[in-house]
């Protein structure tokens, strides 16, 4: 992986207030390639190391969600892998369903950090208290975009902007440290269902 993030001071403060992270899913947390088998069965590939830091930010007792403008079962399924909750998808208007998000949540947008990678993200960004984006958004995404990754969507994208805001806060070396010192403390970070059955 690249070294993390350069953040100045100013961005540090605001990484500081971060308690919800609110991701897309095509291009965010995969590259974007929609995969359509001939029964019509749509797939998408995720990438284990943004699980990985996501499991990291549950354990430092952050919520993390998804909002997507596409409908996927397999997001659904990656999302319960996770711990992502709440799912939201088809969602047309992303910056209305980020506030009625936050609402119920009963934050401020000063604690939330969107994630996006393509124009219709850019509602939601503009709302956010801090924004962030793939390294290989669209120019207008990454234009208004607090953080930029140094990683491309489903690739490590969110990896990046995770340690880069668990740096901020000074959680991720604590964490990584709980994490090597005592691997089944972290919620799962999406190698699927553990077989239950002995070896042999």
């Amino acid at each position: 992986m690249p070294h993390p993030i350069a953040i100045p001071e100013i961005l540090a403060a605001r990484c500081r207030e971060v308690e919800l992270l609110v991701l897309d899913v095509d291009g965010v947390l995969t590259d974007g390639i929609i995969a359509i088998d001939d029964r019509g069965v749509e797939t998408k590939r995720f990438f284990v190391r943004d699980g990985s830091a996501l499991a990291l930010w549950r354990k430092a007792g952050h919520r993390a969600a998804i909002l997507s403008g596409r409908w996927s079962p397999a997001v659904e399924r990656r999302a319960a892998e996770l711990g992502l909750s709440p799912v939201i998808q088809a969602a047309r208007d992303k910056g209305a369903r980020l506030r009625e998000l936050v609402a119920r949540l009963g934050l401020e947008f000063r604690q939330v950090c969107v994630m996006g990678d393509d124009l219709p993200d850019l509602p939601a960004l503009r709302l956010a208290g801090l924004s962030a984006c793939p390294g290989d958004a669209v120019p207008e995404v990454r234009a208004v975009c607090d953080l930029v990754s140094n990683r491309p969507g489903g690739r490590g994208a969110v990896r990046g902007i995770v340690e880069a805001i668990l740096r901020a806060q000074g959680r991720w070396d604590n964490l990584v440290r709980s994490d090597l010192d005592d691997p089944g403390s972290s919620p799962p970070e999406g190698r699927g269902r553990e077989d239950p059955s002995p070896p042999g």
